[in-house]
């Protein structure tokens, strides 16, 4: 059988002190600090396989050579003049000013990294200097770290060369302060994100800012324009223009570019984001079809959305008949003239229902037994009044700089005649429709022409003559335009 020697402690002869003592769970082998322990082979294996070797706290090595690494000094940020240990690796503040980093006397493999704390090396540079009349690649002087966030590991390599630097990072790699989403297409404008919404979608906020200010968000929410009048057959007939999509802007405080006077900041309502969705409702252009009355009668726009935000699709044009005014919307539809009859149709009002700034204008009126319509109202300005010889032009929308370059929206419809008036009326700047008109027996009445897609403006009216008429153009589409700072 084997032999075996059974024993839970081993001592000297000399003093009695232990060289092996079993104590519980725990084998400790050698007998003090003073007394080293040598082992003596060709190969000599400490731990087992899928076991850990470690070293006691306080305890260091030597013989293993070092990994290439440092380790970081965390607990003692540098804010001042120092000496660097081999080894070790530095955090170095210079908020409060330029300081130095002196080297040690270094002899081959001494490592020593040091790393911007602050990204103010740019601002307060750090000096690295070496010991004595030694080397930093190959020069006997100094050396400026000044980019910001630069971090810098030397490793000395011999007299000649001196601390040579094998690794060295200017990328500034930091955490994100800023806010992100997603939602819509996205493009940006020098520091800012801008996301726009043609159709309905979710803004998702993934991450707010760090700076309480720049989730204070910039936006542009426009509705649909709502559809042209219907003029029908009859010297005296005239149509209204239907009036632009409620327009609503809001230019952060954070936020650089040239808005519409319709800026809500301040006065208006802000949006501050959270990190959540947020549906967006993009309003559709009111319907213009070929009946002046009963439920075919053109219709508003609809209604776009933003978090709180709520833009009122324009009121439509008013149709030739004894009871259809212009409607009241974000902006107001056109007035029209019946035939017969002869009675006058008023515009609608705009800014219904109210909001600060106002979202929009009145409609024009129509004038007393001249077949002549009244203009959309727009955001900028009320739509015109038609005269005996002109119907009235669709009011001017309100241009803004959000997207990055200025762009009107939400203008009204034109107003529309009989054959007695030669002038349609003009859709206005940003969107608005054409109104249409007709000029005498042998020549076709013109249909109103639609507001622009996407702009919010109002349908142009539609035109009549003696045994001819017309319906007006649909409402152009609205939009919604998010923008924030993300650099």
């Amino acid at each position: 059988m084997t032999s075996k020697i059974k024993v839970d402690n081993i001592n000297k002869v000399s003093d009695d002190t232990n060289i092996i003592k079993k104590c519980g769970t725990t084998t400790t082998i050698g007998s003090g600090a003073s007394n080293p322990i040598v082992v003596d082979g060709s190969a000599v294996t400490l731990g087992r396989c899928g076991g850990t070797v470690a070293l006691a706290s306080g305890a260091t090595q030597t013989g293993f050579g070092r990994t290439g690494t440092v380790d970081w000094q965390t607990g003692s940020i540098k804010t001042a003049t120092f000496t660097a240990a081999n080894g070790e690796g530095y955090f170095a503040n210079t908020s409060g000013g330029a300081f130095v980093m002196n080297l040690p006397a270094g002899s081959a493999g001494n490592i020593v990294s040091v790393v911007d704390y602050t990204n103010t090396f740019q601002t307060n540079a750090l000096t690295v200097t070496p010991n004595g009349s030694q080397k930093i690649g190959g020069i006997a002087a100094s050396n400026t770290l000044s980019t910001e966030g630069q971090s810098v590991t030397f490793v000395y390599v011999d007299d000649t060369e001196g601390w040579k630097n094998t690794m060295d990072s200017t990328s500034n790699i930091t955490g994100n302060p800023n806010l992100t989403a997603t939602g819509g297409t996205i493009t940006t404008s020098g520091d800012f994100k801008i996301h726009t919404f043609t159709g309905p979608g979710t803004f998702t906020v993934c991450q707010v800012s760090t700076t309480a200010a720049n989730n204070i968000v910039s936006y542009m929410v426009v509705a649909g324009g709502g559809g042209g009048g219907y003029a029908s057959q009859g010297n005296s007939s005239g149509s209204g223009g239907a009036g632009g999509g409620g327009f609503r802007e809001y230019k952060g405080p954070a936020d650089s570019y040239t808005a519409s006077p319709l800026n809500g900041n301040p006065g208006g309502t802000a949006v501050t984001v959270t990190a959540t969705g947020y549906p967006i409702t993009v309003g559709g252009g009111g319907p213009a079809p070929s009946a002046p009355l009963g439920p075919n009668a053109p219709a508003n726009g609809s209604n776009s959305v933003f978090s709180t935000i709520t833009s009122t699709g324009g009121g439509a044009g008013a149709s030739t008949g004894p009871t259809n005014g212009g409607q009241n919307g974000g902006s107001g539809g056109g007035g029209g003239n019946s035939y017969p009859g002869d009675t006058v149709l008023n515009g609608g009002s705009g800014n219904t229902p109210p909001v600060t700034p106002a979202q929009g204008k009145d409609g024009g009126n129509a004038v007393y037994n001249a077949g002549t319509g009244g203009g959309g109202g727009a955001t900028s300005c009320s739509g015109t009044g038609g005269t005996p010889s002109a119907n009235g032009a669709g009011g001017a929308g309100a241009t803004t700089s959000i997207t990055g370059s200025p762009v009107a929206r939400a203008g009204g419809g034109g107003g529309g005649g009989a054959s007695v008036v030669t002038s349609a009326g003009a859709g206005g700047s940003g969107g608005g429709g054409a109104g249409g008109s007709y000029c005498g027996s042998n020549l076709p009445v013109r249909q109103g022409t639609a507001g622009t897609t996407n702009t919010g403006g109002g349908g142009g009216a539609g035109g009549s003559g003696p045994q001819r008429d017309q319906s007006g153009g649909n409402g152009g589409s609205g939009i919604v335009v998010i923008r924030y700072k993300f650099q």
